[in-house]
């Protein structure tokens, strides 16, 4: 029973990346992910669950991440999209969690690596890996990192993406401030959150951040604010930042 469910989780993650192999679908030029979008009715919101790395039932955690339904309200294609051109660049997935992002991105960047603090997301990671083909696999590296150190070598990545993972990081400016090492000169950095209003879904309001508060944070670590975005996403909001001149 219990390999019947792990290979039943592991089919989920498989859908985050099956457009990568050869018999996969074309896909739309105005949405550069890997898979294609189901666009959402104008009356219907898809209610996401948040997922959090911790020590409770890890199946269930991949459930939440790998949800079907996901695509519609996280909009991948589009989030990706925001990175633009992505040849010859490493790309860092800070959270990556089961990977959604990370394999998304495999067929447009020269390396992604997917950084997490929870071991189990690692194995994970590296158990789909192996069921790439062997070009993919050559891109994707998996990297355990610490709760304060994304564990970036210097300037190594050259666009760096977090997604539902800010509110959980404790001492934000230290932690941002250390990134930015592992950053090149002209990286771009994405964050996607939950925005701190009185939704009913979403994490608890312990790790929600207000994006006015991310920007204050993000500019005592040495960024600039390029874009945010209260309105692509229904319950999200969108910060694009880049190291400033003099923190390069």
């Amino acid at each position: 029973m219990k390999r019947a469910r792990h290979f039943l989780f592991l089919s989920l993650a498989w859908s985050s990346f099956w457009a990568c192999q050869n018999d996969a679908p074309p896909v739309s030029s105005e949405s550069p992910g890997m898979t294609r979008e189901t666009p959402s009715p104008v009356s219907t919101r898809v209610e996401p669950r948040q997922p959090k790395a911790s020590p409770g039932n890890f199946e269930n955690l991949i459930a939440d991440y790998e949800s079907k339904d996901r695509v519609i309200w996280q909009k991948p294609d589009m989030v990706i999209s925001l990175l633009g051109d992505l040849e010859g660049k490493t790309v860092a997935d800070l959270g990556a969690g089961s990977g959604y992002f990370a394999f998304r991105m495999l067929p447009k960047a020269q390396k992604v690596i997917g950084v997490d603090i929870d071991p189990r997301f690692i194995a994970f990671m590296d158990s789909v890996k192996v069921r790439l083909s062997k070009q993919y696999q050559d891109r994707f590296e998996s990297r355990l990192a610490k709760p304060d150190d994304p564990m970036l070598k210097p300037g190594e990545a050259d666009a760096v993406v977090m997604v539902n993972t800010y509110g959980y990081i404790e001492n934000r400016v230290n932690y941002l401030k250390t990134l930015s090492k592992g950053m090149s000169d002209h990286a771009d950095l994405l964050i996607i959150d939950f925005k701190k209003n009185s939704l009913p879904v979403g994490p608890e309001d312990e790790f929600k951040v207000a994006v006015s508060q991310v920007e204050r944070e993000l500019k005592s670590a040495g960024f600039e604010i390029q874009k945010i975005d209260n309105e692509a996403l229904d319950y999200q909001y969108i910060v694009m930042a880049a190291k400033s001149e003099t923190n390069k």
